[in-house]
């Protein structure tokens, strides 16, 4: 497939490019607490006071408009700057926003939506349990009906940001009887509700990402409920597919740079025998590797973006935007941990560093290998893949 960019998208970037030279913030980003917040929320509402706050969201919904091959221009520019990733807001930017947009009532989008853009709120997602990740459909955090509220009981993890939310996207089984993907109901819980009781959770790479949520009897009003009662999988399926999307998509260019930076990296530093690491031969085939990849990972997010790419993918084997965002988030998934474990040879004794430079790309080592295992492993990715993209019959499973 050959793309080509239309003016007005050479336009918008351009734009674009000049927009970030005179916006982009220069201090550094907090690594934790409330100065992270802070720092995500005043750059989110800078975003939104250049009109690009949310360059692909539909103008009713306080969006620019623009599409998914602008929103990709945007994030490939983002990363040609050096601008701050949206960080905390990835939830509600990438996911929480869109299912609202596609599934929510027009009392849910006036009420969520503005919030988001505004640099407001911060949302988390409350979908995996204990005992319930990649299979999503096991989750069993109840909720039952009492007047006009949802009473919700249960636990939940994994849940990034839960410590700095707002908000939360909350899957919940409200009928027990019914089949596994047939009782659950998707709900937005305001985290400030009496009830909720949120555990950080240290990562080897020092930060407190993820989260344990605790519900008890927490009362969600039931004009929360986004796509009815017990309608809740098919709108987590829009959930997902936001997701899996946004979080390969939007990391693509930065993807890009690292390779960039690591090529660099190895032109400076030295190996034992003196000479660059550049000259050593495997070095040298892993980087020339690793760049065509993400050369390739590049063209592959704009082809499964541009117009008439999604349509041309509904044939008879059924795939859709949800299928091909799975196919990009395990190429980038698989990818990052290559071109990681690369930087961490290049670094070689500078690996045990968790500060200043080297530091960064340690950390970047450590937390990156969530990839392959969040919004579903690698393993469900390539069933996916396997079943709704390439029409491959479906195997006997446990």
């Amino acid at each position: 497939m050959r793309f080509a960019f239309s003016p007005e998208d050479e336009s918008f970037r351009a734009a674009a490019r000049d927009w970030l030279a005179d916006n982009v913030p220069r201090g550094t980003r907090p690594l934790r607490g409330p100065a992270l917040r802070d720092f995500d929320l005043a750059w989110q509402r800078t975003k939104f006071a250049g009109g690009y706050g949310a360059v692909s969201w539909p103008v009713e919904c306080g969006g620019a408009g623009l599409g998914p091959v602008r929103q990709m221009i945007w994030y490939e520019e983002c990363a040609r700057a050096g601008a701050p990733s949206v960080g905390i807001l990835s939830i509600a930017l990438g996911h929480a926003g869109p299912t609202i947009v596609a599934m929510g009532d027009a009392a849910q989008k006036a009420a969520f939506l503005p919030p988001i853009l505004r640099g407001e709120a911060v949302w988390c997602q409350g979908f995996s349990e204990p005992g319930a990740g990649s299979d999503l459909a096991g989750i069993r955090t109840r909720a039952t009906v009492e007047g006009d509220h949802l009473v919700v009981n249960g636990q939940k993890i994994w849940t990034s940001q839960a410590q700095h939310a707002d908000w939360q996207e909350l899957l919940v089984r409200t009928d027990a009887s019914a089949p596994r993907h047939k009782g659950l109901t998707w709900v937005v819980c305001d985290m400030r509700t009496p009830g909720i009781t949120v555990r950080p959770i240290e990562t080897i790479a020092g930060e407190q990402h993820f989260c344990e949520v605790f519900y008890d009897d927490v009362r969600i009003p039931l004009a929360n409920v986004v796509g009815g009662l017990n309608g809740g999988w098919r709108v987590a399926m829009s959930t997902l597919a936001s997701e899996r999307g946004a979080a390969a998509a939007s990391r693509i260019f930065d993807l890009c740079r690292l390779v960039e930076r690591l090529v660099s990296l190895a032109r400076e530093r030295r190996g034992a025998d003196g000479r660059p690491m550049i000259d050593d031969a495997e070095i040298a085939a892993r980087l020339a590797m690793h760049r065509a990849e993400a050369a390739a990972l590049r063209s592959l997010g704009y082809a499964m973006i541009s117009p008439g790419a999604t349509a041309s993918a509904d044939d008879a084997r059924g795939r859709d935007a949800g299928s091909l965002a799975a196919l990009l988030f395990l190429h980038f998934g698989e990818l990052v941990q290559r071109v990681r474990e690369t930087g961490v040879t290049i670094l070689d004794a500078g690996a045990l560093a968790l500060s200043g430079e080297d530091g960064d790309l340690v950390r970047g080592f450590l937390a990156d290998r969530m990839h392959v295992i969040a919004g579903g492993t690698a393993e469900i990715r390539r069933n996916i893949v396997a079943e709704r993209v390439l029409g491959l019959p479906r195997g006997d499973r446990a």
